[in-house]
């Protein structure tokens, strides 16, 4: 099969032949259709991932169909269009995940190929409004927004912020939110992007790089209930100051780097909760499908590129001038 390859920290992915994925008991192989890339694959090839290895098969969102099964899985399986839940073992307890717990694409073999081997648990047919470059967008970015939105208990008209829209899980928790009947802001560096998301439906825009922005979002709207953020970093002060009381303040991620001088008086005195929030069990993953399925929800596609071209790919991801997906058409 073609795959694209982990072998060496800071060079390309190695795109060539690879032995075909055999299928255990109690697994299925999938001819993947389209595969989409995260952030963590960026980190990875920079060596900024823990338990990195080389000659791994990279990627850990795709859709495709069932070509064979393995002992113990009915062969009524055969034939059905999925996708991946990427990831696996997350264990009995709901509100973390286990030690065991683990993504596809590192250190287990990915969706950047033309097969994977993944166990059936792992495995729910796809949505039939979604195409397979949508498809394949949905299962990282899905479940990480959904387990943010729920546990920061998004509810009808709540007022929701949230930081840096753009990247796949933000745009998700923006329609997450907008299907529970939420009223949505939305930050960015860029207008464009603004301008995108309030005309998906997002009450108003924010730009982050005005050193005022917090002010506006008082100004105009108030308090803010939920806060969903992947940042972190220096900005995080200004989120403790639009946070209404009681206010939910979510954290699926800080690429901005850990927050400095956190303004402690204002997390006690307006009774804030912080929440931390990473990926999501197996029933986050069968109820985010189910939330996509009732609200007819889209993922938003960016970028599609060939298998081959998977580095040209990996370079838009590096750039962070993405709205949406950048999805990786394997047939």
């Amino acid at each position: 099969m073609r795959a694209a390859v982990f072998t060496e920290i800071n060079q390309p992915l190695h795109v060539g032949q690879q032995s075909d994925p055999q299928v255990s008991a109690g697994e299925v192989l999938i001819q993947l259709k389209a595969a989409a890339l995260n952030r963590r694959d960026y980190w990875i090839t920079r060596g900024m991932y823990p338990g990195i290895q080389a000659n791994v098969v990279q990627g850990s969102d795709g859709a495709g169909v069932v070509t064979a099964v393995g002992a113990e899985v009915s062969p009524d399986w055969i034939g059905k269009e999925v996708v991946i839940n990427p990831g696996l073992n997350w264990g009995a307890e709901e509100q973390f995940q286990s030690p065991q717990f683990h993504i596809l694409g590192m250190p287990q073999h990915g969706t950047f190929a033309e097969l994977i081997a993944v166990p059936l648990e792992s495995v729910y047919e796809k949505p039939t409004h979604l195409d397979w470059r949508q498809a394949a967008a949905l299962p990282l970015a899905g479940v990480t927004a959904y387990r943010a939105v729920s546990r920061g208990q998004v509810i009808a008209d709540s007022l929701v912020l949230i930081n840096g829209i753009g990247g796949g899980v933000a745009l998700m928790a923006m329609q997450f939110s907008l299907a529970l009947g939420a009223q949505v802001l939305v930050t960015s560096s860029s207008q464009e992007k603004l301008d995108q998301a309030c005309a998906e439906g997002a009450i108003a825009g924010f730009l982050y790089s005005d050193s005022d922005w917090g002010k506006q979002v008082l100004t105009g709207h108030g308090p803010v209930n939920v806060i969903i953020d992947g940042a972190g970093g220096s900005g995080y002060k200004t989120l403790l100051q639009i946070a209404a009381a009681g206010g939910r303040l979510v954290n699926y991620g800080s690429t901005a780097g850990t927050p400095e001088n956190v303004d402690l008086f204002k997390l006690f005195w307006k009774q804030l909760r912080l929440i931390g929030s990473t990926m999501g069990s197996d029933q986050d993953f069968q109820e985010m499908l189910a939330c996509v399925n009732q609200h007819q929800l889209v993922p938003r596609v960016d970028s599609v590129y060939a298998l081959e071209d998977v580095n040209q790919a990996m370079k838009k991801l590096e750039t962070g001038q993405q709205f949406g997906k950048v999805v990786l058409e394997i047939e």
